[in-house]
């Protein structure tokens, strides 16, 4: 009988997360690529994508940490974009053509009357240049064909849109804290429309990621290294759990997480008094602590506490 033959996986099995600050003209995917390629890693995926026009953070998942990617794409965003009022492109972005153009321009005064109905939940339509599916093919690759591309609007949640400055009558930039799945580009695109014009994006920038901020962020170009340089450190890494910071702590007994482990429930009445106030009672998620320890997490739901994914022996 033949023994099938299984290849060594490629690479260093390193674990963990870098936060690159991302240079404009260059996608998501070719950012991990290179990295993965840098610190010679057996495996690496990001944590939301951004846009080529785009900068800023990119949350890259080594090893390990690629597990814990679904809880940094639901955290909180951050982001600033200059809108620019009188064309009207089809990518939404500087990148695009133009589809349409208006004289219209619209007052400080008009813009921010129209942020309160682009700001909570919302109804949205994704860019036609988007990743999503539409009967098994890209949306991207419909509308680079020239196909019509037809995206029914998604729930979306932003919990802050503002008017920061306005250094002309052509343009206006913005900040924005949003949850997950919100298109900058279609936020620009739905405002200028609101207010009596068109326009698309000129200038993205995300600022945060879940727990990330700038502050961790590191330049592309200090991770690529040249021929004069040696590769990058992986002392660079954060810890795999640093992707769970974000996201509240919930103090337990060793009885509790003993009941969590076995797949039951506790009742939130047992928790009266420990629940964090940052926690969303209704399907939120929370870190179950023993002490310093982080346990696993688990999700509120209808009135109990239920076990998500709690952390095994060996897990980093």
């Amino acid at each position: 009988m033949q023994r099938r033959q299984f290849r060594k996986p490629r690479g260093l099995p390193l674990d963990g997360w870098l936060i690159v600050d991302k240079p404009s003209g260059i996608g998501s995917t070719d950012v991990v690529n290179r990295v993965k390629r840098a610190f010679n890693a057996q495996k690496a995926g990001h944590g939301g994508t951004l846009d080529p026009l785009a900068t800023g953070l990119l949350p890259v998942a080594f090893g390990a940490a690629t597990k814990t990617v679904p809880y940094i794409m639901d955290g909180t965003k951050e982001y600033t974009f200059t809108l620019r009022f009188g064309e009207a492109r089809d990518t939404d972005d500087a990148d695009g053509q133009v589809t349409g153009t208006s004289e219209a321009r619209p007052t400080d005064e008009a813009i921010r009357a129209a942020l309160p109905a682009l700001t909570g939940d919302i109804m949205q339509v994704p860019p036609a240049f988007s990743a999503i599916k539409i009967g098994g093919e890209r949306a991207y690759d419909l509308a680079r064909e020239g196909q019509a591309v037809v995206i029914a609007p998604r729930p979306a949640r932003v919990d802050r849109f503002e008017l920061v400055s306005r250094p002309d009558a052509d343009t206006a930039t913005f900040l924005v804290q949003s949850g997950k799945g919100v298109y900058m580009r279609s936020l620009a695109r739905d405002l200028a429309l609101a207010v009596g014009t068109v326009g698309h994006i000129a200038a993205l920038r995300r600022h945060r990621v879940g727990p990330f901020r700038e502050s961790h962020a590191i330049p592309l170009d200090k991770l690529v290294p040249s021929e004069d340089t040696p590769p990058p450190s992986p002392d660079l890494l954060l810890p795999v759990t640093t992707a769970l910071d974000d996201i509240p702590a919930l103090a337990l007994t060793d009885q509790e997480i003993a009941r969590l482990s076995h797949g039951q429930f506790i009742s939130l009445v047992d928790l009266m008094g420990r629940v964090p106030d940052a926690a969303d009672p209704d399907g939120g998620l929370a870190r179950a602590m023993a002490g310093g320890r982080l346990v696993g997490l688990c999700r509120f739901h209808e009135g109990l506490l239920k076990p998500e994914r709690l952390l095994v022996a060996g897990d980093p």
